[in-house]
């Protein structure tokens, strides 16, 4: 390569229909000086990726909940599929939703804890249209920073939004399937879709154009990285060998994605003539494949800087999903109200465990992602946990909640952290603000930035 050779960090290998954006390469940095593999050049600092993660119906706390404190701590039998993390994990315990709280409403806890789980408010109780809520932390973000990328931010799950209807005790199906809130009468739909999603991360031009182009390309059996193919090699020649590695492995992780989509749209009936490469239109049928190709595209979109900030709902809260597949027949939901039948919580503790098994994926992803900086995972913020303590208990004080990822080295992670009783959790989203450079003083009922976050 070339030692003059650079290029921006917004260019995009383009196609019919086609915008494949790159992950950081040492040719987009303003110096090209490494004494050592992912030393971090002078002058540059990584952008901070930031995604929540919530699951329904709470968890198991006694498996759920660390022993010990502090360096000192013995990983439960739910995180044990992210004990490889331990140094890159922080579990903080003692943290309150109090806008998830009944605060006079009576019932409504499941709705109440969705609702407020990123925006720390008490709903307004209604299954009308006059819904009210308040901003989430990651719609806060986005405003902040979402000018700096293609998505301000990205709301993903596996199940639809509902935007009305009355799901819990006079709570709008609103409240409980939707946790990323831009203002605080409009939520906002997750895409549950992984081919919209692949589509809107690699498509370009007007929806009507890009609708052509796909047409054209199932036509044409061709992959989104057939149309890029001149663009890529070109840039592959003049690359040097690290960029060269980075560029290929990015490009194959595309082209897995889009096979396994592929894989779908055929058991959905689309055309399987070999060589097919049709846009794929199918939903993902085994809930665990759902999860971990929105996992793949999550990491895609951060490692192409297309976005910083991204919200997850594993399902609705309040779902009351079996989990056959890990030989739990009973619903989710059900179990979680245990009456403290230790069958039941051992039941409601394997779900615990598998939800955060997929998780892992997540995580090794991001963790096998590496550019100038180090690490993917390493330059990011992972929250992890749900607005519900013990389900059975429908409390939302100690509630279940981690962080995994290093925030480019501005967190201290490796640890358990307890807190005194009625901490905001609020308190952690002030501090992502913060973080992400966007200090402010107030976010739903925050004290102020969370206590030992760096150590």
């Amino acid at each position: 390569m070339n030692d003059r050779f650079r290029i921006s960090r917004r260019t995009v290998l383009r196609g019919l229909g086609t915008a494949v954006a790159l992950p950081v390469l040492e040719a987009m940095l303003p110096t090209h000086s490494f004494a050592t593999p992912n030393a971090q050049p002078s002058g540059a600092t990584p952008p901070l990726r930031m995604a929540f993660l919530c699951v329904p119906n709470g968890k198991h706390m006694p498996d759920w909940t660390p022993k010990g404190e502090g360096a000192d701590f013995e990983i439960g039998p739910i995180l044990d599929p992210v004990s490889r993390y331990r140094s890159k994990m922080l579990i903080l315990s003692g943290l309150t939703l109090n806008g998830g709280r009944a605060l006079g409403d009576g019932p409504g806890d499941h709705a109440r804890s969705c609702a407020s789980f990123l925006t720390s408010a008490h709903p307004k109780k209604t299954h009308g249209a006059d819904i009210s809520n308040g901003i989430s932390i990651d719609q806060a973000l986005a405003q902040s920073i979402g000018d700096r990328t293609r998505f301000a931010s990205l709301e993903l799950g596996t199940e639809p939004s509902a935007q009305s209807g009355n799901c819990d005790s006079g709570y709008s199906c609103a409240y409980s399937s939707n946790i990323s809130w831009r203002t605080p009468t409009t939520p906002v739909a997750k895409e549950i879709n992984p081919s919209s999603v692949f589509d809107r991360l690699f498509g370009t031009g007007t929806p009507s154009e890009q609708d052509e182009a796909k047409v054209r390309r199932t036509r044409l059996r061709k992959s989104v990285l057939d149309f890029v193919r001149d663009d890529a090699n070109q840039l592959h020649r003049r690359l040097g060998i690290q960029d060269q590695r980075k560029l290929d492995e990015y490009l194959h992780a595309v082209r897995d994605v889009e096979r396994r989509l592929i894989g779908v749209a055929r058991e959905d009936g689309q055309p399987a003539n070999p060589g097919d490469y049709p846009r794929p239109a199918g939903m993902q049928t085994v809930f665990a494949d759902h999860v971990r190709i929105m996992f793949d595209l999550m990491a895609l979109a951060f490692q192409t800087d297309s976005t910083r900030v991204i919200s997850f709902m594993y399902l609705n809260e309040g779902n009351n999903r079996s989990y056959k597949e890990i030989d739990v027949a009973e619903g989710h939901h059900d179990l979680s109200h245990h009456g403290n039948d230790a069958a039941k919580q051992s039941k409601i503790s394997k779900i615990n465990h598998f939800h955060v098994s997929l998780l892992a994926h997540l995580l090794d992803r991001l963790d096998n992602i590496s550019d100038a900086h180090g690490c993917l995972l390493d330059q990011s913020m992972i929250v992890y946990g749900s607005g519900i303590g013990d389900g059975n208990r429908h409390n939302h004080d100690d509630l279940p909640i981690a962080v995994f990822g290093k925030a480019g080295g501005r967190i201290a992670t490796g640890r358990h952290e307890l807190y005194a009783k009625e901490t905001p959790l609020a308190n952690l989203y002030r501090s992502m603000l913060d973080l992400a450079g966007s200090p402010t003083r107030e976010f739903g009922d925050a004290t102020g930035p969370l206590e030992r976050l760096h150590g």
